[in-house]
């Protein structure tokens, strides 16, 4: 049923629908961090909304039954790890301030979403090995840009935490790394 769901057209269409306005919001959510920073580190900072651009652009290939590995490995990397993160971000917001405004819980739960969606459509990607490398190097170069370079998303009460954060981020990377290795690759040899 599930599996169904997942490759109805109709289903799809709408996926990517909500996909390409989210992934439009989120650039616009970072519109003014973007006009503060240099063009060398442009691409690698509106994390959230590329992790949901490699998802759509997934998405309209699939919709036409073709497949992008490429794109496919950075999906599922990014978009677990980047929905986990804000997910994390927004929850320590929520301790360090006392509250949370009613943008911060759809952040949550828009995130939380897209975690779940690019674990979802693991069994239809065709990531190899080389996809996953590829797209872990982009992954934790993306982390040395946020964390060293300092260009990481801005969350004004939590910027005296920029050291754990960044030491939490590395980890998640791992982990999301590991998640999506597991599901695209390992889970697959053992069931094939």
């Amino acid at each position: 049923m599930i599996l169904y769901i997942l490759t109805n057209r109709r289903f799809l269409l709408i996926l990517f629908i909500i996909n390409l306005l989210g992934t439009a919001y989120g650039y616009y959510w970072y519109r003014f961090q973007l006009y503060d920073t240099p063009g060398i580190f442009l691409l690698f900072v509106p994390d959230s909304p590329t992790a949901s651009l490699f998802f759509t652009i997934f998405l309209l290939f699939f919709i036409f039954n073709r497949n992008v590995p490429y794109i496919e490995a950075l999906a599922v990397i990014t978009l677990f790890k980047y929905g986990i993160w804000a997910v994390v971000m927004n929850v320590l917001t929520l301790i360090v301030d006392g509250s949370l405004s009613w943008m911060g819980y759809m952040l949550m739960l828009s995130h939380g979403a897209m975690a779940i969606q690019g674990l979802l459509y693991t069994p239809f990607y065709a990531v190899k090995l080389r996809h996953i490398i590829f797209a872990s190097v982009w992954t934790l170069h993306n982390d040395v840009i946020d964390y060293v370079f300092e260009q990481m998303p801005v969350y004004s009460s939590l910027t005296t935490y920029m050291n754990e954060i960044g030491y939490f981020t590395f980890w998640l990377s791992i982990l999301s790394i590991g998640v999506s290795y597991w599901l695209t690759i390992k889970r697959k040899k053992s069931i094939g």
